[in-house]
């Protein structure tokens, strides 16, 4: 049972000089993909309140495709559908992007969560406060510098907590990358329990691995809500 263990977390949390663990590349897969989508996203949301309808219409209809369709499905056919496609295989780069399941994986991910991120950024953008508007206004600031110094700053921070449940849930939906073939910790779980039958230790310890991620990623939140959130925590007299 203890070798059994031991394999199990040499898998997961090691690298064996060729390949990253289970661990480093649902990290990577999660940093990269919450990274490219938060990046996004923020140009994204000031299109999608917009008044102009031929900025704010397709922004409006990639969020809806993507909210509206399992993650499951945008992965199997950015896989497996666009390279099926012969204008992609007859293109060397884009060949090379599509054949692996990693890159595949990471672009679903960062697609996904950009329309959610989008969605959370734009309803912060259109909870401003009507004072701080005005007052950037009563500044002479364009309409670019009171978004870039006012807008936006002020609706992060408002929207940190729903993005913060974002990212756990983005962390719980990187389970699907052993679609792609990537090995991820699920992945690898899969391979010990198909090598050892010890299913209760291989998904246990998979799932124990989730939920110290989850639960750092929390406390990393709740500490930048008590940083960048701390006017609006009710004060004792």
């Amino acid at each position: 049972m203890i070798d059994i263990l031991n394999q199990f977390w040499k898998a997961y949390l090691f690298w064996d000089g060729q390949r990253l663990s289970g661990l480093a590349v649902t990290l990577w897969l999660l940093v990269a993909s919450i990274g490219i989508g938060f990046v996004c996203a923020v140009p994204l949301a000031v299109a999608r309140v917009s008044n102009q309808r031929w900025l704010s219409t397709p922004v409006r209809l990639y969020t809806y495709v993507f909210r509206g369709t399992p993650l499951y499905v945008q992965l199997l056919l950015i896989y497996t559908g666009v390279y099926s496609l012969a204008f992609v295989r007859s293109h060397s780069l884009l060949d090379a992007f599509f054949r692996s399941g990693f890159h595949c994986a990471i672009l679903a991910f960062a697609l996904n969560t950009c329309a959610y991120t989008t969605e959370i950024f734009a309803g912060a953008i259109r909870s401003s406060s009507h004072g701080e508007v005005e007052a950037a206004r009563a500044y002479g600031m364009s309409w670019f510098t009171m978004y870039r110094r006012i807008v936006i700053p002020s609706a992060l921070r408002r929207a940190l907590p729903l993005y913060s449940n974002e990212v756990i849930l983005m962390l719980h939906a990187t389970t699907v990358a052993f679609t792609a073939t990537v090995p991820d910790i699920l992945k690898v779980a899969r391979d010990a329990n198909s090598a050892t039958y010890q299913s209760f230790n291989a998904f246990g310890l998979a799932a124990l691995m989730y939920l110290v991620v989850s639960f750092a990623l929390v406390a990393l939140f709740r500490r930048a809500e008590r940083r960048w959130l701390a006017h609006l925590a009710v004060r004792a007299r």
